[in-house]
């Protein structure tokens, strides 16, 4: 028997963006917390970013949590 090689097109991989503008914000907030029926105080990480091909920026909570006294 005799091993035959194929040849396989490689598909092409898609290119990381050039530049992302990207950061981080940071807001401490007063917040209701529903389960022991009082307000605290919040840290909330924000990731922001541009996105160019739709002209518009984007925004994820990406840390929740209580700031301790």
């Amino acid at each position: 028997m005799s091993a035959v090689a194929g040849c396989i097109a490689a598909l092409p991989v898609p290119a990381f963006p050039a530049a992302v503008e990207a950061r981080w914000e940071t807001q401490n907030r007063t917040v209701w917390n529903e389960l022991e029926h009082a307000s605290e105080e919040r840290e909330l990480v924000y990731e922001t970013s541009w996105i160019a091909e739709l002209g518009i920026w984007r925004r994820f909570l990406r840390s929740n949590r209580k700031v301790q006294s």
